[in-house]
């Protein structure tokens, strides 16, 4: 069997891509950025989820990384950030904020291109 290296070269790029996207999220949450921090204040999110929800995208982001030489683990981080992402449609949706859709979705969208690739 041989291995396509413009495949794994795609899925490499598309990884490092969502790490990156999904790494300044967990950023942008730690270091409370109004454009993130108010909107999610504005869909009742507890203040006090800001840490967890910032750690849950920092490992997330980290094992896509990872991932990239332990295969199951950036399958699990790449499950686990598409449920994060899942769940702030969810979010963002309840609060009939409906303009807000695409914004967690420009953050998913590399992770399923990652999860689509590699797997």
């Amino acid at each position: 069997m041989s291995v396509d290296f413009t495949a794994s070269t795609a899925t490499t790029v598309v990884t490092v891509v969502a790490a990156l996207m999904v790494g300044f999220s967990a950023f942008s949450v730690f270091t409370k950025a109004e454009w993130v921090v108010q909107p999610m204040a504005d869909y009742g999110i507890p203040m006090s989820w800001l840490p967890w929800l910032g750690a849950a995208k920092a490992a997330g982001a980290v094992g896509l990384l990872v991932g990239l030489l332990v295969p199951v683990i950036g399958l699990a981080a790449a499950i686990a950030l598409v449920l994060y992402f899942t769940g702030a449609v969810v979010a963002v949706v309840r609060a009939r904020w409906y303009s807000h859709v695409p914004f967690p979705l420009v953050y998913v969208a590399p992770v399923v291109g990652a999860l689509v690739l590699a797997y």
